[in-house]
């Protein structure tokens, strides 16, 4: 009886499968493990240089303090779009000159001023819009003016 080597194990048919082993970058946590482990097997007939440990300690103490200001950081830009949302709020209820540009029937861009009220703000991507009781949906760099003139009142 003759034995034969099945195609699938041939090399040229196998798949290649790509290992990845965790990320390009060194956090605090991988630092201290390769400090900790520095310190268990050095020679100690041969102490790591004071120096040396002190830079080690510089490197890891600069890294924490980085990474600390960058949650902070992160926290305070969180922060600055809630105080932009609750201070756009405000023009709920108020009546807005706008600037929208239209385009005619030989394809011109025309800019013209229009007048509504506030009914809702919006927040989008990091930017507030407002929705207008006209049906519109502007940014605050359309609005020329805020008002508590009623638009029918003003015309």
């Amino acid at each position: 009886m003759a034995s034969s080597i099945s195609n699938d194990l041939y090399l040229s048919n196998l798949q290649k499968k790509e290992h990845q082993t965790g990320s390009n970058i060194l956090g605090k946590d991988d630092f201290m493990k390769i400090l900790m482990t520095q310190l268990q097997n050095q020679d100690p007939s041969s102490p790591m240089e004071d120096k040396e440990f002190i830079s080690q300690m510089a490197t890891f103490s600069s890294l924490e303090q980085m990474t600390n200001m960058s949650s902070s950081f992160d926290k305070f830009i969180a922060q600055q779009y809630d105080n932009l949302f609750i201070q756009q709020s405000s023009l709920i209820g108020k009546n807005v000159t706008y600037l929208q540009e239209t385009q005619d029937e030989s394809g011109a861009v025309k800019t013209e001023s229009k007048e509504s009220k506030v009914k809702a703000v919006l927040f989008e991507n990091g930017e507030a819009k407002f929705q207008l009781a006209d049906g519109n949906i502007i940014g605050s760099n359309s609005i020329t003016k805020v008002s508590n003139e009623d638009v029918q009142a003003s015309k």
